[in-house]
């Protein structure tokens, strides 16, 4: 009896402490930040300008604010090398970071972070693991959030579904900052081979979504 009184006293604190942290970040966000906005306000920090970009990109599955947004300002802000590592950091501590409070805090918490549905997302990385969870990541299309919160709901390990989502992010991250870092250019060879590099990825992406996605769900109707 203890034992569960201090489980949901946890709970419930978690959730309280999440939920707070949630409210303040999408007011934050909600405020119409813009590229230029993101861009000045990372670099008001000086040098601790990386470390705020990261925490707030990380922090981006407990807002409704778009990645990709973020992902350009980082391409502009740090050059496209650069961009990338941060980007990169800062997405797989937000996949941990919404893989654990799954895991950790069950489902009805995760039922208030997120609108979407679950359930075909769990039953097909439940039978298939890294492999869905890599294809799902390739998907730009496909909410970035709503994987790791699944995730977080099955048995797949956290060192799968973490390569999963380092190797899985690789193409997305890499476009998105590179429009940024070739915009500073706009006209020219490479900002227009940035462009192409992203309709690309979205033709890539609904190819995947139409062999793989689509014929799981069907199978998991």
């Amino acid at each position: 009896m203890i034992k569960k009184y201090k489980t949901a006293c946890k709970v419930t604190i978690y959730t309280v402490i999440l939920m707070l942290i949630s409210i303040i970040i999408y007011k934050v966000y909600k405020m119409n930040l813009g590229v230029d906005d993101i861009k000045n306000y990372v670099e008001s920090f000086g040098k601790l300008g990386p470390i705020i970009y990261i925490i707030m990109f990380s922090l981006v599955p407990l807002t409704l604010f778009p990645d990709s947004i973020l992902a350009i300002s980082s391409g502009i802000i740090f050059g496209l090398v650069n961009g990338y590592i941060y980007t990169a950091i800062g997405a797989l501590i937000g996949a941990t970071i919404s893989f654990y409070i799954s895991r950790k805090l069950g489902r009805n918490v995760v039922k208030k972070l997120t609108k979407e549905k679950l359930d075909k997302v769990e039953n097909m990385i439940n039978e298939k693991g890294f492999f869905i969870v890599l294809i799902l990541r390739l998907i730009p299309l496909f909410p970035f959030d709503v994987i790791s919160y699944g995730s977080g709901l099955t048995s797949i390990k956290y060192k799968d579904f973490l390569l999963a989502t380092f190797f899985g992010t690789i193409p997305g991250i890499f476009v998105f900052v590179n429009i940024g870092a070739q915009s500073v250019n706009i006209g020219s060879k490479s900002f227009y081979l940035s462009i192409i590099g992203l309709i690309l990825l979205l033709v890539v992406s609904i190819i995947l979504k139409n062999i793989f996605i689509t014929k799981n769900l069907e199978n998991n109707k």
